[in-house]
């Protein structure tokens, strides 16, 4: 069931081949592992894609890719992954991996007003960053392991339950005859 599932979900491997931004990789996109679908693929690139999804950086696509090839993850669920932060989901997000960090360094939240100019992301860096900082690296470690061993268990649980559903039609089939 989740390979059905991931499959129909995924782009083709051709389109994301020709992505500009993946030129970088060269031929290396060519390795037939990086587009294969199993569970140990499929659970690392999840892992590795929810990792990168709570960086602020804006290049997570990049990183998630150049970490899923040399661990033969699979790339293009790697690379989808991580846009679970979306412009729609980021504050959300953000705002909850600040709330992380300032429960850790044990920190008051400070109030902020957010405004798009170089001038409040330099005042930020010293007031709200640094628990900003750490929560993010909580979050992206926790989620990333959750992540890997959630699909993998998922993984395993339907692969069980098939196995079982046709032992069953099997034994159903031969007390019928």
């Amino acid at each position: 069931m989740p390979r059905k599932f991931i499959q129909r979900l995924l782009p083709n491997h051709q389109t994301i081949k020709n992505q500009r931004a993946l030129k970088v990789f060269g031929s290396i996109l060519h390795e037939p592992n990086l587009w294969h679908l199993n569970r140990r693929s499929a659970s690392g690139a999840f892992g590795i894609g929810l990792f990168f999804a709570f960086w602020p950086v804006p290049f997570q696509m990049w990183l998630s890719a150049a970490t899923a090839i040399p661990m033969r993850a699979n790339l293009p669920l790697s690379v989808a992954t991580v846009w679970i932060t979306n412009p729609f989901t980021m504050p959300p997000i953000f705002y909850g991996a600040y709330k992380v960090g300032t429960t850790v360094l044990g920190t008051k939240a400070q109030p902020f007003n957010f405004q798009f100019t170089w001038q409040w992301v330099m005042d930020s860096i010293y007031t709200i960053g640094p628990a900003f900082l750490v929560g993010c690296g909580i979050c992206s470690v926790v989620f990333g392991i959750a992540g890997y061993f959630g699909l993998d268990w998922l993984w395993r649980f339907s692969v069980r339950k098939a196995w079982e559903n046709r032992r069953m039609a099997r034994s159903q089939k031969t007390t019928q005859e």
